[in-house]
């Protein structure tokens, strides 16, 4: 029994919907009032267990390695002004456990970023949790995509219902239903069109994989915008070994659209006891001006 003790988050993406701020600010730096994305996803992976975790960095992201490392003149400065629930969330933050740094030199897609971590991850099955999708349930979603890992050891992917409008933007999967919420994938397409997609689910941005998985990334040849698209890496992987759809219910925020960044904003706001209830009054004034 192989139990996941490895996370790769990918995050060398060059965030080019949100230029220009990207242009010298990593889009999974972007803050969600004052946290910012990338540390709900390094949580999610703690909260499941893992603690050795990879960030595939590249050109321009030294602000994730700094934001996870120790402040000690920030850290003075705020015990001296006695702010001490500051310094104790602070110091919470670069006390998360077993951080890696490996770069990405040239962005040629998700596959690609996920191979750079091969030699870091060895011989284990190992979870992906992309750096820009922000997911919340119960605990953490990825634990529970390890324990049906634990189950099947066979690599397993998050998906749900996707509109159709959006079918084009995801690897979508054909699958046979086994049990609930479980399917046994037969086949995964990149981006297809919605009439010609084989059905609604959706590949979401968290993953747990046996290692096999970089044999099939390195005979990955350039697909959708000439990068190594990880959805055709698993296709390659299919015809070897069986690949299982974990069902997400819950909630899911894309961080890496414009809209999505926002509604996540607004959303995190109003669950904040600090500022949900100016925050309500202020869209209710707004809304009924339009």
């Amino acid at each position: 029994m192989q139990k996941i003790k490895k996370a790769v988050i990918p995050a060398a993406g060059l965030g080019t919907r949100f230029l220009p701020v990207t242009k010298s600010m990593p889009k999974e730096m972007l803050p969600i009032i004052d946290k910012p994305v990338i540390h709900y996803v390094v949580e999610e992976a703690i909260n499941a267990g893992i603690d050795d975790i990879i960030i595939i960095t590249g050109r321009g992201k030294r602000a994730i390695e700094d934001y996870f490392d120790a402040a000690p003149e920030l850290e003075m400065r705020l015990k001296d002004q006695n702010k001490d629930e500051t310094l104790k969330r602070l110091k919470k933050i670069s006390d998360f456990p077993g951080i890696h740094y490996v770069r990405q030199k040239e962005p040629n897609g998700l596959g690609d970023a996920i191979l750079k971590a091969e030699k870091h991850i060895g011989n284990e099955p190992f979870a992906v949790l992309l750096g820009d999708d922000i997911i919340v349930n119960n605990q953490s979603f990825t634990g529970d995509l390890i324990s049906v890992f634990s189950r099947f050891q066979s690599t397993i992917i998050s998906v749900e219902p996707v509109a159709k409008e959006r079918i084009s933007s995801y690897g979508i999967i054909r699958g046979s239903l086994i049990e609930p919420d479980i399917y046994a994938i037969e086949d995964i397409i990149e981006k297809p069109q919605p009439d010609d997609a084989p059905s609604n689910l959706g590949a979401i941005g968290r993953y747990i994989f046996i290692p096999e998985i970089f044999d099939c990334l390195k005979r990955t040849s350039p697909g959708v915008g000439n990068e190594i698209q990880l959805t055709d890496a698993i296709h390659l992987h299919l015809q070897q070994h069986p690949v299982y759809a974990y069902q997400f219910h819950g909630k899911r925020y894309d961080t890496g659209d414009k809209l999505g960044y926002i509604e996540t904003i607004i959303d995190f706001a109003l669950k904040d006891p600090h500022l949900q209830k100016n925050l309500k009054k202020f869209l209710m004034h707004r809304l009924s001006q339009d």
